[in-house]
């Protein structure tokens, strides 16, 4: 077992590789530049949008509210016809890169402190790197990897099941 105050060093030096990789990935290369695609006629959606005054946060359309009213004809009807969203409104302005590249940087030290901490304890001192390697490496792509798929199977098969008449 490692001390995780020993391995301050290795987390800081991983969470800046990530922080320069990603950073080389988002900016330069072109791979997640089709992450999202822009909504038809953006303008008068935002137009539409905006006399609502949306306070920033995640919202869903339509929201049920509980299991209950996900059985609800009304809803299964609003569901059917559509569009089903979820929206994520943010504050207005442009936007703060240097906050948001602060917090990005602090998950990676997180993510890298949870690496750190399941290789320290798994592993006794002098292990050989490529068993640190694995069991950093495999907790740290948990942490960044596997973060959001959980939204592409319940965004889109739970309302697939609730059409059906599923339980």
């Amino acid at each position: 077992m490692v001390p995780l105050t020993s391995l301050w060093l290795p987390i800081l030096l991983a969470a800046a590789a990530v922080f320069v990789a990603s950073s080389i990935i988002h900016m330069v290369l072109p791979y997640h530049r089709t992450d999202f695609r822009k909504v038809p006629a953006e303008d008068e959606v935002m137009d539409a949008l905006r006399k609502f005054d949306i306070s920033p946060g995640d919202y869903m359309v339509p929201c049920a509210g509980s299991p209950k009213q996900m059985k609800d004809p009304g809803f299964i009807d609003k569901m059917k016809r559509g569009p089903v969203a979820f929206l994520t409104v943010m504050e207005s302005g442009p936007p703060s890169m240097g906050a948001s590249l602060a917090q990005w940087f602090l998950y990676c030290i997180a993510v890298s402190v949870f690496a750190a901490y399941i290789a320290g304890r798994a592993l006794a001192p002098g292990a050989p790197y490529l068993a640190v390697f694995r069991f950093a490496g495999c907790t740290a792509f948990a942490g960044y990897a596997l973060a959001l798929w959980q939204n592409s199977i319940w965004y889109k098969r739970a309302w697939n099941a609730t059409l059906k008449g599923l339980p």
